[in-house]
């Protein structure tokens, strides 16, 4: 990444001359602790359910012609009214930005609700997968994060001190055919999750008291009513809320905004175009060898095939050299094998599983420079395909709010493609919302932000961005010049 991104990235966002702000402080009500919620039937509500006279109601299984043209065919929603004394935010999505979004919020007095999908956790793409009852440990996505920007180093500095997370001190490198292998430098340090990446995320907010998190929930429609957002599940009221967030992208994302009255949010959401990437999980008895039969890494991105661009040995990176575990192995394709065998990712034909295995196996088998049908069989084998697997494109902007919609968006793909920018994203959004909280809905027009933001192509790795690594391609992303931005 240049340095006109990192720049960026190290930045908060404001609007232009905006009248300075306090720090906000909203009363509250009595509030629990986190509250998790698994989707059961809703109590009976009184209240009334919120209508849409003026809008078609459309299929969930909507095509993206049909969703882009109602995108840029609905009407703008407009709220005039003051917000409530207790301001409410709901978030939608639970990974990295959608979770620093609301520890952000609440560090300025600001109650939220987050609705996430996942089944057994929160994380997004910090995803870690227990297979029982070998207890066999993959992290599936992100596989480590690396540091460029100072505030985001003292989040990771505050998670080291609370054992949430520690340096990957292992061997990683890159792997051509035939086994050759170049160690990368241990500089800049590799961060990992003590048990994995997906219990950082659980973790980061078991401590807050104005945040409540509801899962697993698919939110499927946004409805304004009497100066509030109202969401729902399939029918069931989830709530009302101040503003909203949308922490999370791809089709269900822009299924969402279709018919919502948020055009121009939903028309930047539209633009991010995202990579398709094969995993495949794999657990053998023993480590893998090299062509001469040395064990030599942890982790490798690997060049020079289509059906593998990395592969990293979980065990050895979580529980290191004394564990009797078996060696279970993340595999990655790169985007273009991942987008020629794209399929359904809810449901992957058998044959095409099959196919995917068979293909990457051989893709290690060859990177490790070994004689074909050398490679020990794995006694587990998992494939899942990542459809909207990581951001191609970028606008290089912090954060999107729509200040007359009251509505924002956060997520790594607004400043680039990994976890550091996911953060930055998700606690930018926040001091904007709470500033736009405190001073901004009597004038809307100064805190608007992204919504006619252009976008830029992404470089890096097929899984994703690592500030600093050397072997990391260069961004070209020029500043945006519209916008004050400061530290």
């Amino acid at each position: 990444m240049t340095g006109s991104l990192l720049s960026l990235s190290s930045s908060f966002l404001r609007p232009l001359n905006p009248p300075k702000p306090s720090k906000p402080s909203f009363s509250h009500k009595p509030h629990k602790a986190l509250t998790i919620t698994c989707n059961s039937q809703p109590k009976p509500t009184k209240t009334q359910r919120p209508t849409s006279k003026n809008r078609k109601r459309s299929p969930y299984g909507t095509s993206r012609r049909s969703i882009l043209k109602k995108t840029l065919t609905q009407e703008q929603v407009r709220f005039t009214t003051s917000v409530s004394d207790d301001p409410h935010v709901g978030i939608i999505g639970g990974g990295m930005a959608g979770l620093l979004c609301a520890l952000s919020l609440e560090k300025q007095g600001v109650r939220s609700t987050v609705f996430d999908t996942g089944m057994h956790g929160l994380g997004g793409r910090m995803g870690t997968r227990v297979i029982d009852p070998q207890q066999l440990v993959f992290d599936h996505a992100a596989q480590f994060f690396t540091v460029s920007d100072s505030q985001f180093a003292k989040l990771v500095d505050g998670w080291l001190e609370k054992g949430l997370i520690q340096q990957w001190k292992g061997v990683v490198g890159v792997l051509e055919m035939g086994g050759q292998f170049t160690q990368l430098p241990l500089s800049p340090p590799r961060f990992i999750g003590v048990d994995g990446m997906r219990p950082l995320a659980d973790s980061l907010i078991s401590q807050t008291s104005l945040v409540d998190v509801v899962r697993p929930c698919w939110i499927s429609k946004l409805e304004p009513f009497n100066g509030m957002w109202h969401l729902s599940e399939n029918g069931k009221p989830r709530g009302r809320f101040d503003v909203i967030v949308i922490a999370h992208n791809g089709k269900c994302a822009n299924r969402l905004l279709a018919s919502s009255g948020l055009p121009l949010v939903a028309r930047q959401m539209k633009r991010l175009e995202l990579s398709s990437i094969w995993a495949l999980l794999a657990a053998f008895e023993d480590p893998l060898p090299l062509r001469d039969g040395a064990v030599t890494f942890e982790g490798a991105f690997v060049k020079g095939f289509d059906s593998v661009s990395w592969m990293a040995n979980n065990t050895m990176k979580l529980l290191g050299s004394q564990s009797n575990s078996p060696h279970c192995w993340t595999f990655f394709s790169t985007a273009a094998y991942g987008k020629r065998n794209k399929v359904p990712q809810e449901n992957i034909p058998t044959a095409t599983a099959e196919k995917v295995k068979a293909s990457m196996l051989e893709g290690v088998e060859a990177a490790l420079g070994l004689s074909k049908g050398s490679l020990p069989k794995p006694v587990y084998t998992r494939v899942q395909l990542w459809g909207a697997a990581l951001p191609t494109n970028t606008p290089g902007i912090p954060c999107i709010f729509d200040p007359h919609g009251r509505a924002g968006i956060c997520g790594d793909w607004l400043l680039g493609s990994n976890l550091e920018s996911s953060a930055l994203s998700g606690m930018a959004l926040a001091d904007h919302i709470a500033d736009y909280l405190q001073t901004g809905v009597a004038s809307p027009d100064n805190f608007s932000v992204g919504l006619e933001k252009e976008f830029q192509p992404i470089s890096g790795h097929d899984i994703g961005q690592f500030p600093g690594l050397e072997s990391s391609p260069q961004h070209t992303i020029i500043p945006e010049k519209a916008y004050q931005l400061v530290t």
